[in-house]
C-alpha cells in the first residue's frame, strides 16, 4: 500500500487512560470502524402521548371551571334592574342604663342574656337616707296641714267676732240717733269693730301662708319619691340586656352606668350604595334583608334613611365598588310590629345583605319575595 493510500490518523482526546476518537474508533477485535453512541431525539409516539395527557388536563380545568360558574350563577341569580344591593350587619340600638344620682348598687334583678320588658325593674340603689329625708318630710306635711286647720279654725272666730261688733255698732248708732247713747260710746263699738275687721284679715292670712307651707312640704314628699323611684333602675323598652357592667354592692358615681341593653324593636343594617345607586333610592322604599346565616329567609323592611352626604366606604364593608370611590349610607330598618312577637330571635352582629327597591313596579325575584312569616 502506498503512502498517499494511508489514511491519516484521527485526532483524538485524552481522558484518563483511554483515547476516545472525534467520530470513530476501531474495535480492537475487528478493526473495523464503530460508531461512538450519541444522544438519540425522543420518539414521536412520546411527544403525541405528552401533548395529549396536557390537552386533557387542560379540557378538565375548562370544565371545572364552566361547571363552578354555572353553579354560581344557579345559584346566584342576577338582580333585576331597579334593585340595588348591599352588604351590612345586622344591628340593633344600645341603651345605656345608668345612675342618676351617685349610690350604692343594693339589688340586681337582670343579668346578661335576659329579655326584660318596657318597665321591669332591673336594680335597685341603696335610698336609705332618701327614705329618712322622706319621712321627715311627710313629718312636715302634717305639721303644715294641722296649722292649715288651726289657721281656718281662727278665720271663723274673727268672723264671729266681726258680727258681733257690727252689730253692737249699729246698736250703738241707732241709740246715739235717739239720744240714748253718747257718742264716745259709738266711737268705741267703731274702733271694735274695725279690729274686728283687721283681726279677721289677719286670719285670712294665716291661712294662705299654711296652705303655702304645706304645699311646699309635700312638694319635698314628691322630690323624694321621685328621687327614691329614679334609683329604681327600669328597662325603658322590650330589649335583651346585652353587658351587666356593675356588680352588686359596688358604688357608683351619677351616671353610672349598670347595663346596656339592646332594643329589639329597632333592628336595621347600614349599606353603603355609590352615588348612581343611592339616588334612585327613596325614604319607605321596600326592602329585603338575606343574613349568610339563614340565606333562605328574606326578610322585609324599609328605607328608613338616607345620608345627605356622601364618605368613603368603610374598611368593614365589602363592595364590588372600588374602595376609594365615595357612597352614601342607607339604613333599612325591619317592621317593629313584626319584631315584636320575634324578640328572642333577634340576634346583632350577623354578616348579610340588604336589598333595596330603586324602582317601585320592579318586582322582587322569588328568592326575595319575602318568604318570612309574618
Amino acid at each position: 500500500m502506498s503512502s498517499d493510500d494511508t489514511e491519516a490518523p484521527l485526532p483524538s482526546v485524552s481522558s484518563g487512560n483511554v483515547e476516545v476518537g472525534r467520530a470513530d474508533a476501531l474495535s480492537p477485535a475487528q478493526g473495523a470502524l464503530v460508531p461512538a453512541p450519541s444522544a438519540k431525539p425522543p420518539a414521536p409516539a412520546r411527544r403525541r402521548r405528552r401533548w395529549a395527557a396536557w390537552a386533557l388536563l387542560g379540557l378538565a380545568i375548562l370544565c371545572i371551571g364552566a361547571g363552578s360558574a354555572y353553579w354560581w350563577h344557579a345559584s346566584h341569580p342576577g338582580l333585576p334592574l331597579g334593585i340595588a344591593s348591599g352588604n351590612g350587619r345586622i344591628e340593633a340600638d344600645e341603651i345605656d342604663i345608668d345612675t342618676k344620682f351617685a349610690g350604692r348598687i343594693a339589688e340586681m334583678l337582670a343579668d346578661e342574656g335576659d329579655m326584660v320588658k318596657a318597665g321591669q325593674v332591673l336594680a335597685r340603689m341603696d335610698t336609705q337616707d332618701l327614705a329618712a329625708e322622706l319621712k321627715k318630710s311627710e313629718a312636715q306635711v302634717r305639721q303644715a296641714q294641722h296649722s292649715l286647720d288651726e289657721a281656718h279654725s281662727n278665720v271663723d272666730l274673727q268672723k264671729t267676732q266681726l258680727t258681733l261688733a257690727q252689730q253692737e255698732f249699729d246698736r250703738t248708732n241707732a241709740l246715739v240717733k235717739n239720744g240714748f247713747a253718747t257718742y264716745e260710746l259709738r266711737d268705741q263699738r267703731l274702733q271694735a269693730l274695725n279690729g274686728a275687721i283687721a283681726a279677721l284679715k289677719a286670719a285670712n292670712d294665716r291661712v294662705g301662708e299654711a296652705e303655702r307651707a304645706l304645699d311646699a312640704a309635700t312638694h319635698d314628699v314628691e322630690f323624694y319619691k321621685v328621687n327614691i323611684a329614679d334609683n329604681t333602675l327600669v328597662a325603658p323598652r322590650d330589649g335583651r340586656i346585652q353587658y351587666r357592667i356593675a356588680n352588686i354592692g359596688e358604688v357608683l358615681p351619677a351616671g353610672g352606668r349598670v347595663f346596656t341593653m339592646l332594643d329589639i324593636l329597632y333592628v336595621y343594617m347600614d349599606i353603603y350604595l355609590p352615588t348612581a345607586d343611592a339616588g334612585k333610592v327613596k325614604i319607605g322604599a321596600d326592602a329585603r334583608i338575606v343574613l349568610d346565616a339563614r340565606p333562605d329567609l328574606a326578610i322585609p323592611a324599609k328605607v328608613a334613611f338616607i345620608a345627605t352626604q356622601a364618605q368613603f366606604t368603610p374598611k368593614t364593608v365589602e363592595t364590588k365598588e372600588e374602595r376609594d370611590k365615595l357612597m352614601f349610607r342607607i339604613r333599612v330598618k325591619i317592621d317593629p310590629d313584626r319584631l315584636r312577637a320575634r324578640g328572642p330571635a333577634v340576634r346583632s352582629g350577623l354578616p348579610g345583605v340588604a336589598y333595596v327597591k330603586q324602582d317601585p313596579s320592579v318586582a322582587w325575584p322569588p328568592a326575595l319575595q319575602g318568604n318570612v312569616p309574618p
